[in-house]
């Protein structure tokens, strides 16, 4: 396993971290389709996770309506020194109108609720999970400074923001002397490119982490999937339907190179799928996710894959995005301000 460090923070991560999106929720309706793992299950997948060296856990509060972070904190027990714990907070966790967003008050709240089902005394990344409009980024930014400096939190970070929100953020913090986001956790794939056009300049810039969810587009890019699929109903639950959105024709054209690559080297689609992210730039760590130990460990081999310039090539020609405005005319003015001859 290698490490990236974190943001500015000096912290070491594994390039892979584990989610936990198929712990718990046998009894939910959504999460027993993604995995709804049970505690002898959940000991095995992060026992092989730790012992494969990663060392960042990503989890949050609503994942299995709390019981995802309850499997995790059991199952992580005394090598929580091992462990580089995230977790999230926004999304609604019950049915008042306070058991959501990010107030003062639900991040309170949240924050004690995860610290008591993870078994721990602190949280190492605590992120919220999207943004709120209507709390003030203020009022969240201030709740989690004071979290930090009460010692329950070590660092903070965001999920699915935009650029504007995030560099907003940043500036709020600074101006104010709180700490500010580490890191930012985004979706990004060969078939979801999207986060190039802004996020990955924004992180670059602000010395931000990038930590990658959905690596796979909800398995699309596992190659199991082909053209001509029926049953719509099957493809929504185990693609990932509407909710990772990409176009599918394109994404078919993109899982014919996958496959070729992958044969080239005798490997499985994701594995590239993840060795392409892992090749990067920006890119911090990708968050895998299984629910079998054969899937896990293919997916944990994709850190020795060494992707040729070949590869890379043909695996950008037909994932490219096209170019967004006003990216594209900035591109075009660009080369006049280097003289010929010069070195930048």
């Amino acid at each position: 396993m290698k490490y990236r460090l974190l943001g500015r923070t000096g912290v070491w991560v594994s390039e892979l971290s584990l989610g936990t999106m198929t712990f718990g929720g046998a009894d939910h309706p959504v999460y027993r389709v993604i995995g709804a793992l049970g505690q002898a299950e959940v000991d095995r997948v992060v026992g092989t996770a730790l012992d494969a060296g990663i060392n960042f856990i990503d989890t949050a509060d609503a994942y299995a309506d709390g019981e995802s972070e309850q499997l995790l904190g059991q199952a992580i027990g005394k090598r929580r020194r091992d462990v580089v714990l995230a977790t999230k907070l926004m999304a609604p966790v019950g049915p008042g109108p306070n058991d959501q967003g990010l107030s003062r008050l639900h991040v309170a709240r949240a924050l004690e609720d995860s610290l008591r089902r993870l078994g721990t005394d602190y949280i190492d990344l605590y992120q919220i999970h999207n943004y709120d409009r209507v709390t003030p980024i203020e009022e969240t930014l201030s709740a989690l400074d004071d979290a930090v400096r009460q010692g329950k939190v070590r660092y903070i970070g965001a999920s699915n923001l935009a650029a504007w929100q995030m560099s907003k953020a940043l500036g709020i913090s600074a101006r104010h002397n709180q700490v500010g986001f580490v890191a930012n956790q985004v979706h990004y794939s060969l078939v979801s490119r999207d986060a190039e056009r802004d996020l990955v300049p924004m992180a670059e810039d602000a010395g931000l982490s990038l930590t990658v969810w959905s690596p796979l587009a909800g398995g699309f890019l596992s190659g199991k999937f082909d053209r001509g699929v029926t049953d719509e109903n099957t493809r929504r639950a185990r693609v990932g339907g509407d909710f990772v959105q990409f176009d599918l024709d394109k994404g078919y054209r993109i899982v014919d190179v996958l496959r070729t690559v992958a044969a080239r080297h005798e490997v499985s689609p994701a594995r590239v799928a993840i060795a392409w992210l892992l090749a990067q730039r920006a890119v911090t760590s990708v968050i895998i996710g299984a629910r079998k130990l054969d899937q896990l460990a293919d997916n944990i081999a994709a850190v020795d894959l060494a992707l040729t310039e070949q590869d890379l090539a043909e695996l950008d020609a037909v994932s490219a995005p096209p170019v967004a405005y006003p990216n594209w005319i900035q591109e075009g003015f660009a080369p006049s301000r280097i003289p010929a001859g010069s070195v930048v």
